[in-house]
């Protein structure tokens, strides 16, 4: 299974010799890229991003364009990447469209600002959107890899994405090989190939989230790689910090919930998979489950982040499965010096199977994802800040709210120090509708939603979720829109509805000019 590499030069990770004479530097290989084609690149969140090639582009991007040019690109990859290929492509205008998931500063603005035109979708679907042909045609695949076997099998780096989709729609690929990736990663990975497009699909067999169903490599067509770029560069990765007071309450509210849906038998006592989305307050409520009652758990997720491998390593998690190692620089280091144990215990997929539909409702999991805001009758807004300029992206958050056996929706009542709340009378932008949120939490409670009707969900929602600073002005909405509200089923205020981020806008902060007064609930 696993491959000897020599270290003399980072060219020795190429054992193909076909391809050994398609090496070149990443400035020979970017110049062979045009403007105006559409690339597929490698990386989900900085793990497993192409460093040198697409640098080397935004070098010739930023030259033409200073002499009259108009050279562009378009780019899909993963998820988000990292500042050396967003970034460096970004910071030179150099991206005409944008998808499926960013996080980089400069990318946000240049959309926010026009000046790119960003496909915000779900990440199950982009590996079969491209299939179906509704993306559009791909020219180039620029994908990362840790070593090429000598009959070309390409052992995959930290991440797998959409890799697989990429390499095989692409008319030409050009592979960066990063010797600074660990070989050991061969044997981690496991690559489905027995997706099709409708009406050949057939069931995935999968019925345990660790199930291997597929190849540790992937694979791609020799006759299409134009350019073999050695690197040696780790991934670009960022620390977490410690979880404040806040997200320790998030957390123990999620647990407490957890035990309760355990006590009544509606859980397992090992729980069922977990998905947890990136980010401090995903990761405090890792480090509660980490020091809480359940014992040998499993994740099925699509990043793999510190407080999981805490897991790992304590024996909490028994397994996980993801298409990421989005770690800290720490937890990456502690990853690599015990990388043999974790080989047997973590699998790295395709991004359509870390986060397909069909299996995330047949396995059960627990899924909880961050959000900017919600409404007081349970829609939620995770991808726009007042209404109309993008965060990040919807990611994968919809995959697994839709479909999961319990949807959680996690967020501290108050931004920007209480000037903003984070519950609203009507969310200025809708991702998950109260038909996919199960459960709201804040740091002040959390709130069942299953079974309730609006009104009921708004109240539990102002009771256990809202800040005080903001709780009796809600209460007073709510009761308003009861009473002059057209309709008594989901009352709103129209005029009124967004009032609170209009207010924002004008002043810097949600808050009244003057206190309202408590209104007592019916």
């Amino acid at each position: 299974m696993h491959t000897t590499f020599t270290h003399a030069s980072p060219a020795d990770r190429v054992l193909c010799p076909a391809l050994r004479e398609r090496i070149m530097t990443a400035d020979q290989a970017a110049s062979l890229i045009q403007s105006g084609m559409t690339l597929g690149m490698s990386g989900f969140t900085p793990a497993g991003a192409p460093k040198a090639v697409p640098q080397a582009l935004a070098r010739r991007i930023e030259e033409q364009n200073a002499h009259g040019g108009q050279f562009r690109i378009s780019l899909w990859t993963g998820a988000s990447t990292s500042a050396e290929l967003d970034g460096a492509l970004a910071k030179v205008h150099g991206i005409e469209r944008r998808l499926p998931y960013q996080s980089d500063p400069t990318v946000r603005k240049e959309i926010n600002e026009g000046r790119m035109q960003y496909v915000d979708i779900h990440l199950s679907h982009v590996a079969q959107y491209v299939w179906f042909g509704f993306l559009g045609h791909l020219d180039v695949a620029v994908v990362e890899v840790a070593g090429i076997l000598p009959d070309g099998r390409l052992i995959p780096s930290t991440s797998v994405g959409n890799n697989k989709t990429w390499l095989e729609q692409a008319d030409k690929i050009i592979l960066e090989v990063n010797s600074a990736q660990p070989a050991a990663l061969e044997g981690m990975h496991d690559i489905y190939y027995g997706a099709a497009v409708p009406p050949l699909r057939k069931p995935i067999p999968m019925v345990h989230p660790y199930d291997r169903i597929g190849d540790p490599y992937l694979h791609c067509d020799l006759d299409k790689v134009i350019a073999v770029v050695p690197t040696q560069q780790r991934d670009r990765l960022a620390g977490f910090t410690a979880p404040d007071a806040d997200s320790q309450r998030i957390a123990q509210h999620i647990i407490d919930f957890l035990q309760h849906e355990v006590k009544v038998g509606r859980l397992p006592p090992e729980l069922l998979p977990l998905q947890s989305g990136v980010g401090n307050i995903a990761n405090a409520v890792l480090a509660g489950l980490n020091h809480g009652p359940f014992e040998q758990l499993h994740a099925y997720t699509e990043v793999l982040q510190d407080g999981m491998l805490d897991m790992l390593e304590s024996g909490k998690l028994a397994t996980a499965s993801t298409t990421s190692l989005a770690l800290s620089p720490a937890a990456m280091e502690r990853f690599l010096a015990d990388i043999d144990r974790y080989r047997s215990r973590v699998i790295l997929r395709p991004q359509e199977i870390s986060n397909h539909p069909e299996l995330i409702r047949r396995m059960g999991l627990i899924s909880m994802n961050a959000l900017i805001e919600a409404d007081m009758y349970g829609n939620v807004n995770s991808t726009h800040v007042m209404g109309s300029s993008i965060m990040n992206g919807i990611g994968g958050s919809g995959d697994f709210a839709r479909n999961a056996y319990l949807s959680i929706f996690m967020t501290p009542s108050m931004a920007k120090g209480g000037n903003i709340s984070c519950i609203v009378p009507m969310v200025s932008h809708v991702d998950h509708t109260e038909h996919d949120v199960q459960v709201i939490v804040t740091e002040q409670g959390l709130a069942d939603l299953r079974g309730l009707a609006p009104v009921q969900r708004a109240r539990l929602i102002i009771a256990q979720c809202v800040h005080p600073d903001y709780r009796a002005e809600m209460t007073d909405y709510l009761e308003r829109a009861l009473r002059d509200a057209p309709g008594k089923h989901t009352p709103h205020l129209l005029e009124e509805a967004y009032a609170w981020h209009q207010r924002y806008l004008k002043t810097g902060s949600m808050h009244a000019a003057a206190p309202v007064p408590r209104v007592r609930a019916a």
